[in-house]
């Protein structure tokens, strides 16, 4: 092979190099939410780029095999060829011809892994890393077609690091994960804020972070500091507190201070009026719902939902009653204050 010839396969080999670094950090970094509508429009290398991250390990297996192939076959056609075009300078030094081979295969060597690790390494990762959705739709498919071609070959190397890690007990993905916690959707969130790509003007974002790590303590209120009405409060009773206090629902305790259950200013607006002096009806009065206080807010949520009840008593270990837990308040903690139609301003 003519050193010329030698220096083009270089460059051919390099650039093979680099489309198989690239497919590999394109598959395992692109984001299938933004593959995923293009793949639904019908774009064909979409539909591709979805089906090479859904069988992320055997894309990667295609890789490593194919840049395992470029390594080696870079330096031992690269080398004969620079190594004898250095000779040729090197030979008008007064230097034995033993030094003088081994310099060249130092300067070749040197030369050689700096291409390797610049332009067949880091140049198309680094690429893929800050355009992988562009670089997946471009270099999915024709990995795809290798890895289709190569398939025995690809299939046995797959299976083999698959059954390495069953050693181990590590049951092996085919999918790049794709799902996220809570700590990383909200890091994902302040990020994107930080970066001017995410607007929470009205904070409903990091409020439903904050949501998750809240309980039932955190928010009821305390009996002291609740409003209260007797179990045998009047319809008039009512609207008085509602005069009053601004408020639309009233929790309704007995001679010791225990909750009995509520009642909504609208339960009793249109009692007759030689009833309104009488106590609210049985019948008008809503039940309570009990909460722990140590449970999470979601689950004080899901169980207040469930039974259609707006207010709640939040209980302690023992069984005590410790606060009072309001609907509104609840959903205040993810979208912000909720103004009650008929409290004062």
């Amino acid at each position: 092979m003519s050193d010329v010839l030698g220096i083009v396969w270089l460059a051919i080999l390099l650039l093979v190099n680099a489309f198989f670094v690239g497919a590999e950090f394109a598959v395992i970094s692109a984001r299938r939410s933004q593959i995923e509508p293009r793949a639904e429009a019908g774009s064909r290398s979409a539909r591709t780029a979805l089906w090479a991250m859904e069988h992320a390990t055997q894309m990667l297996a295609t890789s490593q095999l194919g840049i395992t192939v470029c390594s080696l076959l870079i330096l031992n056609v690269s080398e004969p060829a620079i190594h004898h075009l250095l000779e040729v300078p090197l030979g008008l030094t007064p230097l034995p011809e033993g030094v003088i081979t081994t310099v060249a295969f130092i300067i070749t060597l040197t030369v050689v892994s700096f291409l390797h690790v610049v332009f067949g390494e880091m140049v198309p990762k680094n690429l893929s890393f800050s355009v992988p959705d562009r670089a997946v739709l471009l270099l999915a498919p024709p990995l795809v077609f290798v890895s289709t071609v190569f398939r025995p070959i690809i299939w046995l190397l797959n299976e083999t690091a698959n059954g390495v890690l069953r050693l181990f007990r590590i049951e092996p993905k085919n999918e790049a994960a794709s799902a996220f916690t809570v700590d990383e959707v909200a890091t994902i969130v302040a990020t994107s804020t930080r970066e001017g790509l995410l607007s929470d003007t009205t904070g409903a974002l990091s409020n439903a972070f904050e949501f998750t790590e809240k309980t039932v303590r955190d928010i009821a209120v305390q009996m002291p500091q609740l409003v209260t009405l007797p179990e045998d409060a009047s319809p008039a009773d009512v609207e008085r507190a509602v005069a009053q206090h601004g408020f639309s629902r009233y929790v309704l305790v007995d001679e010791a201070g225990e909750p009995t259950g509520y009642v909504h200013l609208k339960d009793v607006i249109d009692v007759d009026d030689d009833e309104s002096e009488e106590p609210v009806p049985p019948k008008r009065i809503r039940q309570l719902v009990s909460v722990y206080r140590d449970a999470e807010l979601e689950d004080a949520l899901t169980i207040m939902r469930r039974s259609g009840l707006h207010v709640a008593r939040a209980f302690d270990e023992e069984g005590a009653t410790r606060g009072v837990v309001f609907l509104e308040d609840i959903i205040e903690e993810l979208v912000g204050e909720v103004q009650d139609a008929t409290r004062r301003r």
